[in-house]
């Protein structure tokens, strides 16, 4: 690593919580920003590919809630 990302680091671990989560988030957002942009004909292709998984996703998801609920009550 770099002389200056290791100053980058340094001044990083001086930063509050919230202040390292905007900066890392900026990071990400402009290391991983697509320059790709999805228009509405692409988006509606593209959801009936995902919607069943989707679907069958959120059914388990509230079966699981729906369990811890029980075991809640039951204690």
């Amino acid at each position: 690593m770099s002389t200056a990302g290791k100053e980058l680091l340094k001044t990083f671990d001086l930063l509050s919580e919230p202040e390292k989560h905007e900066v890392a988030s900026e990071i990400l957002h402009r290391a991983f920003a697509s320059t790709t942009e999805l228009d509405d004909a692409q988006l509606a292709a593209l959801y009936p590919e995902f919607a069943e998984t989707d679907r069958k996703l959120a059914e388990e998801g509230i079966e699981d809630y729906e369990r811890g609920l029980v075991s809640e009550d039951a204690e």
